[in-house]
């Protein structure tokens, strides 16, 4: 991997200009308002977008402040709904070395958050292979918790799943045993995929060691078996709720976006309907 070399901010003030005016706040499910008189997206939306200040936003674009480190990059480029060469470029320009493609799961796919936003009143989130929430429309936090939360391995569901019991509380009981086996046998596929040395493979070693459970399901070697189609997910306030999960698949950044209903007129359709009332208040 290169070296990081010095930033060129007029590059990017300059880059980050243009993106952020060529978006429109519909492109990232903002309302337009009557007041609006030019095009594109204001600064402070903008960094409200990336999950940072208005002032340390600004202040690159104004070609000042601090040198962004690897993590507010990616934050911009995923807020910016970059393409993954304009990501390579946005970190070239700051002075680092570009992510490798390989490890690019945290970069979501531009056309996938564009239909996220649009996703507002829906559960909803996107998934990498590994299983790692990286993105989730306020309804799937109420419905399912904010799996942003999650750091190093634990990010994984897999390896939250089999170290972590709360983790299973999201599904019923009766559940478990099927679900612990689709994943694991999604992380199968990926280690099969990604060989030594990868992430996969740095999370089978500590399943293999942390957990007998996982060490049994692991040895029978499924590749088959998945998630299905209907779901049941159990909520501390509402109760066991019957969806489907419609799912878009990004196949280039083997990403997933996961979009939960419920058939109209249901008893789980009406309990949907009540998380905007109960908002994200699940059970830690």
């Amino acid at each position: 991997m290169q070296e990081d070399k010095a930033v060129d901010r007029a590059q990017l003030a300059d880059f980050l200009r243009t993106r952020r005016e060529a978006l429109q706040p519909e492109d990232v499910g903002l309302p337009r308002g009557p007041r609006r008189r030019t095009g594109g997206l204001r600064r402070e939306e903008v960094a409200a977008l990336c999950g940072m200040s208005a002032d340390y936003y600004s202040r690159i674009e104004q070609q000042r402040g601090p040198h962004p480190s690897e993590q507010m990059l990616a934050a911009i480029a995923r807020g910016l709904h970059l393409s993954l060469e304009e990501r390579d470029h946005l970190f070239r320009i700051a002075g680092h070395a570009t992510p490798g493609r390989v490890h690019r799961a945290d970069h979501i796919n531009p056309g996938i958050m564009r239909i996220l936003d649009r996703l507002a009143d829906t559960p909803a989130q996107v998934m990498s292979s590994l299983g790692e929430t990286l993105r989730q429309t306020r309804p799937a936090v109420a419905l399912l918790g904010d799996d942003l939360r999650w750091t190093g391995l634990a990010r994984c569901m897999v390896y939250r799943w089999f170290t972590e019991p709360q983790a299973r509380s999201v599904y019923p009981e009766a559940d478990h045993e099927l679900h612990g086996r689709v994943f694991t046998a999604q992380l199968r596929r990926v280690y099969t995929r990604e060989g030594k040395g990868s992430r996969a493979a740095a999370v089978v070693a500590e399943l293999l060691a942390a957990s007998p459970e996982f060490a049994k399901v692991w040895a029978e070697h499924d590749v088959t078996t998945r998630h299905l189609d209907q779901k049941r997910i159990a909520h501390p306030q509402l109760g066991v709720l019957e969806l489907h999960c419609q799912t878009l698949v990004d196949p280039d950044q083997s990403q997933t976006l996961l979009v939960f209903t419920a058939v109209p007129g249901s008893e789980s359709y009406e309990k949907l309907q009540l998380l905007s009332v109960i908002g994200d208040q699940r059970l830690p």
